[in-house]
């Protein structure tokens, strides 16, 4: 069995569902459309086409989408399977494994000294984030998960039976939420996936000791680099579900899911280390040790687990139990390094302004007189840094908080009151949301003073000011004594926002500025002699910083690698990296050869050619960026040709899709910008501009920057995959919607130059270095294409009748969600 036989029965398998619960006629229907869209993608007319759609009544457009989707959602998995089933079978050293990681730093001299001390300085922090991405309700995802387990075993009649039931189940299952998910649902979510990356990463620390061991001859005490976060039930930047009662079950969600893992891992430990120690009995057994921590954790205490654990793998190594501290011991002893007690650290974000208000009401009360937000930066800074050299609380002890604040300070004292439970991991770090200035990083300090906690900021610089800004920020904050005092020893975190940014500035513009970005803090923290790490809030598509995790990383200036690196994991990626033990084995060794060989490289500014050159380019591609989206008309023609409006209704997340204020482009979040047009397939947050930098910096110079710098290399391929899953021919029906005209025109030349200057750039075809990713965007349109443009039609006569008919609004989402699972990186 292979990957095309395994699609081929799973779509004979759904085509049966179909015939048994709709009838011949509509599978008849799913066929002909089928043919029709091959014979218009081949060339061909498309009036009849467009003659069986017009005549679609609403319910049987809704089902005709839902019969392409879950033809999609089916080959999603039989493609996760071939992936799980090609890396099950790799002989001899991975590529971008551990091993190659370290052999290609042996090869660059570094000792087996040098690489211990680089494990032990990074740490690669993936952050759960709830961005309304992930559109499959957990109902469908459970069905899902039930359908891949039988799918390496469909040639067994019992299996297909099954798979067929589970079929069955999900063409009766509603697909859309009736309710948009709680902030709880979100967390239940999200933390779905921490089981399989469990089961992944004992075997990960054992890649990375055998590694090691045949790289260097020696064996190494060496842990993996990991940490997990989460924002889910933390990230109250313009949510107000993420209430302080949200993040207190939050943190209790988290606790009850540690303590399962650390109890199974610690039942399975006792039933596999049933030996007794050299001249002992039962009492003096391993088991003892494993049964009294069983029982601490059943009880919820809080234990000294690593240190009892390390005493229990060496009694085991002095005893000659090698084998059994390797491969009995380990999986205990990594998911209690890695989850503990507190199963990943919550982070608390929330938006300057925000911060700003609680403070200025906090100074009033306490009689400061003056409005502290009316006051320039200087003087903010002047009071703060007072007020932190003070230890006087600002409100009234014993009273109780108004709303205003209890919002705001809450959730800092529902992080304290998890950390007294199970230790300082269950809190991560205190992100604030546009970071401007220095103030906006030492409010939070005096909000925690107001429990008496301790938080270290981090600061987020998303649009192209702030990003230019940032280095003087980092370089003012960390030169100020009272804050130096509260950081101490502790790693500098600094966020960069590639979603706000990009929106802001562009593609091309927004990359600039961030790799800039990074190179000038790294500076500024290098001179002030603190320890950092960048924390990058990728999306999943290319307009929001997406592409391979590995290849992202190898893109970051040299040199800018410190302390490690954050990242963001959201919506359906996490789905997509994480849905199996061997995917998320494969998905975090990638990352980590990544963090290894980008981290190893030594600070390097690029050839003052290059950077000259970015420098025009960005320039360039960003005004051009920006009169597009400036012109008067670019709006109007923005909700024509996107299905922006409805997006807005799908129940996909508890977040609103944007901003507080009056409805405009500004204050639209970047995830449905970046949706609105990967449903279109203009996908034009990930390319446009382009062109007018690469004019900029000519082909030649292009062509040796993508020879030999990593940071450009990475740009344009990733700007290769969002123009390879751009269909400017099914773009070409969006704009029957009203978007035909000038600004058409426009997009359609920019799109073709972009294309024909990168492979210019790259010296090949779009994707040639990607041919099964090439090969999957092919095999997919036929499929596809349909629902796009029942979706038009759709749209067509919804926006036909003043208020829109309520009859397709069920089938427009559908296909909304259709057109997710068929792209899958919408946003």
């Amino acid at each position: 069995m292979g990957l095309s036989s395994d699609v081929n029965t799973l779509g004979r398998t759904l085509g049966q569902v179909l015939k048994e619960q709709e009838g011949e006629a509509f599978f008849d229907l799913v066929e002909r459309t089928r043919s029709l869209v091959r014979e218009v993608r081949a060339g061909g007319d498309d009036a009849e086409l467009r003659e069986l759609l017009s005549d679609l009544d609403g319910e049987t457009a809704g089902n005709l989408t839902r019969a392409f989707t879950w033809y999609f959602q089916l080959v999603n998995l039989a493609e996760e399977y071939e992936r799980v089933r090609v890396l099950s079978n790799v002989q001899g050293v991975r590529p971008q494994s551990l091993e190659q990681a370290l052999t290609e730093l042996k090869s660059q001299g570094l000792s087996a000294e040098e690489v211990e001390a680089l494990l032990a300085r990074l740490d690669l922090g993936l952050t759960f984030t709830a961005h309304p991405t992930e559109m499959r309700r957990r109902t469908v995802r459970a069905h899902l998960v039930e359908i891949a387990q039988d799918i390496p075993g469909l040639e067994s009649p019992l299996a297909l039976e099954r798979v067929a039931a589970h079929v069955e189940a999900l063409w009766g299952t509603p697909e859309l939420r009736r309710l948009k998910p709680t902030v709880q649902d979100e967390v239940k979510g999200g933390l779905n996936y921490i089981t399989s990356i469990a089961g992944a990463l004992p075997e990960l620390q054992r890649d990375l000791g055998r590694a090691f061991a045949g790289v260097y001859g020696r064996p190494t005490e060496a842990r993996l680099p990991l940490s997990f976060n989460s924002w889910m039930g933390g990230d109250r930047d313009g949510n107000p579900f993420v209430t302080p009662q949200a993040t207190r079950e939050t943190l209790a969600l988290h606790r009850d899911l540690a303590r399962r893992l650390l109890m199974e891992a610690i039942s399975q430990a006792f039933t596999d280390l049933s030996q007794e120690e050299l001249e002992g009995d039962e009492e003096d057994s391993y088991r003892v040790e494993l049964r009294a921590l069983h029982a601490a954790v059943e009880a919820g205490e809080q234990v000294d687990l690593l240190p009892r654990l390390e005493a229990l793998r060496e009694r085991l190594e002095t005893e000659g139990q090698r084998r059994s501290a390797e491969l009995l011991l380990t999986p205990l002893l990594t998911v209690a390094r890695v989850f503990g007690q507190h199963l990943v650290s919550l982070d608390v974000r929330e938006h300057s302004a925000q911060t700003g208000a609680a403070i200025a009401r906090l100074l009033k009360e306490a009689g400061v007189e003056g409005d502290y937000l009316a006051l320039p930066e200087h003087a903010k800074q002047e009071v703060l840094t007072a007020e932190l050299r003070s230890r006087r609380p600002l409100w009234p002890a014993g009273t109780a908080l108004p709303d205003e604040l209890e919002t705001v300070i809450g959730p800092i004292r529902e992080v304290q009151a998890a950390t007294r439970r199970v230790g300082p991991r269950a809190f991560g770090r205190y992100i604030i949301s546009m970071s401007e200035s220095v103030s906006d990083v030492l409010e939070p300090l005096l909000l925690a003073r107001e429990v008496g906690f301790r938080v270290l900021p981090v600061p987020l610089f998303e649009t192209l000011d702030d990003l230019e800004r940032a280095p003087q920020v980092v370089w003012e904050l960390l030169s100020i004594p009272e804050y130096r005092a509260v950081l101490g020893s502790d790693v500098q975190e600094i966020m960069l926002g590639y979603s706000d940014s990009n929106k802001d500035t562009g593609f091309l513009s927004a990359n600039w500025a961030l790799h800039e970005a990074q190179r000038r803090v790294s500076e500024v923290c290098r001179r002030a002699g603190v320890p950092w790490r960048f924390f990058h809030g990728r999306g999943t598509s290319i307009g929001r910083g997406g592409g391979p995790a590995s290849r992202a990383i190898l893109g970051q200036p040299a040199g800018t690698i410190d302390a490690g690196l954050r990242i963001t994991e959201q919506g359906e990626a996490l789905a997509d990296k994480y849905s199996h033990p061997v995917l998320a084995r494969r998905n975090l060794e990638q990352a980590l050869y990544g963090l290894l060989l980008a981290a190893a490289r030594p600070a390097e500014n690029p050839p003052a050619a290059w950077t000259e050159a970015m420098t025009r380019a960005a320039r360039a591609s960003g005004e051009a960026y920006r009169a597009l989206v400036d012109d008067p008309e670019f709006l109007p023609f923005f909700e024509a040709v996107t299905p922006i409006h409805e997006i807005a209704r799908l129940n996909i997340a508890s977040r609103p899709v944007r901003r507080p204020g009056a409805p405009t482009l500004g204050n639209l979040r970047a995830i449905p910008w970046v949706m609105s047009w990967t449903q279109n397939r203009a996908n034009l947050p990930g390319w446009y501009g382009l062109a007018d930098g690469l004019r900029e910096i000519g082909p030649d110079l292009a062509r040796e920057m993508y020879a030999n710098w990593p940071f450009f290399r990475t740009v344009l391929d990733n700007a290769q995959m969002s123009l390879a899953k751009s269909d400017f021919l099914i773009f070409a029906e969006y704009l029957r919607l009203g978007g035909e005209g000038r600004l058409a025109s426009q997009l359609q030349e920019a799109y073709d130059e972009t294309v024909q200057l990168v492979q210019e750039a790259v010296g090949a075809e779009l994707m040639a270095n990607e041919p099964r990713l090439r090969e999957s965007i092919k095999l997919r349109n036929p499929y596809i294409d349909p629902i796009h443009r029942i979706q038009v039609e759709l749209l067509h006569r919804s926006r036909s009748v003043e208020g829109g008919l309520d009859e397709y609004e069920r089938p427009l989402l559908l296909s909304l969600q259709g057109i997710a699972a068929g792209v899958r990186n919408t946003g």
